[in-house]
């Protein structure tokens, strides 16, 4: 008779043991000459070495199946102890699973192409209108990175620019001031992480979301690095995040050259690098559009309407010298 201590990691052991523990009830019934007690994330088994072998096996496939799916039923736990094929194994497409176990595709032709082109460049560019699913696309295929193991962190920045709102008149310290313009990257995130591994791998610091001013002077190796909302950028600030670039890493960029937000005299670091490195090898260019619109049906004509509006109107709102004449 051996005992073992297996300790449980990058799931959530909850995920493992059950509602109710009803997972590691069925483990006891499957393994009757081993004794099975499971304390936060280590499980501590004491019994026949053969059979503790085949206990062990099996709860490596296990995580592996929460990590790949985020969930785990009773009938997926016993196709997997038995050495069968899970039925979610032959679904084509998938980048990863949400933590409702819903599988996260590329929707759309241009979204596939965005997979594409992240898989055969570095550096990719998405330039699309708003709900195109540029920005969760590109979080999907990151976190399916960190959970293979080909990279060791996600970094995901924004640039913090006013859209109607000053920054100095939020409530509270920086961070707080801050984090309303990096919601969209954390929503994204907690639709594919369970909410306690989320929080863990951001206190460890393998998921970073920062501001695009936290990056200067950083070297970004083993990662995918994510710039949202580049159209807000100057072009000083995009090349000072692009040359953040180091080892193993892959950058994607997104934005929407229609919804700039910087004073009228600035422009957009975005649109002028789409025209200065439009022919620099392993650079990948995806435009997407309103047909790739995948929010609300409203969302699309949304779009369309402003594209046909013939009054023209600043950022502000305002009409335009050429219209008050």
């Amino acid at each position: 008779m051996i005992e073992k201590h297996i300790v449980i990691e990058d799931i959530d052991p909850v995920l493992l043991y059950g509602v109710n523990n009803t997972n590691m009830q069925m483990l006891k019934a499957l393994y009757p000459k081993l004794r099975i007690v499971a304390r936060g994330n280590v499980i501590h088994v004491m019994g026949d070495e053969l059979e503790m072998c085949a206990f062990e096996e099996n709860v490596s496939k296990l995580q592996k199946h929460i990590n790949k799916y985020n969930s785990l039923t009773e009938e997926e736990l016993l196709h997997i102890t038995r050495g069968e094929r899970s039925e979610r194994d032959g679904v084509e497409g998938v980048i990863v699973y949400s933590v409702t176990g819903r599988p996260i595709c590329a929707r759309t032709t241009n979204q596939q192409a965005l997979v594409k082109a992240y898989q055969e460049n570095d550096l990719v560019f998405a330039v699309g209108p708003a709900g195109s699913g540029k920005t969760y696309t590109s979080i999907a295929l990151a976190v399916r990175a960190l959970k293979n193991k080909e990279i060791r962190r996600i970094v995901l920045s924004r640039p913090a620019v006013e859209a109607g709102e000053k920054l100095g008149f939020l409530p509270g310290d920086m961070k707080e001031k801050i984090d309303p313009y990096l919601q969209p990257l954390y929503d994204a995130l907690e639709d594919m992480i369970p909410t306690q591994k989320l929080r863990e791998m951001m206190e460890q610091n393998i998921i970073q979301i920062a501001p695009l001013a936290f990056m200067r002077g950083r070297t970004l190796s083993d990662a995918v690095v994510i710039l949202d909302e580049a159209q807000n950028t100057t072009t000083a600030q995009l090349k000072m995040f692009l040359t953040r670039m180091g080892m193993n890493t892959k950058m994607i960029v997104t934005g929407d050259t229609t919804q700039i937000d910087l004073p009228h005299s600035v422009r957009s670091g975005l649109i002028e690098a789409l025209h200065i490195l439009r022919d620099v090898k392993g650079i990948g260019f995806i435009e997407l559009t309103k047909k790739d619109i995948v929010r609300h049906k409203l969302v699309t004509r949304i779009v369309e309407a402003y594209e046909k509006s013939p009054l023209p109107t600043s950022p502000k709102g305002e009409e335009t010298d050429k219209e008050k004449t």
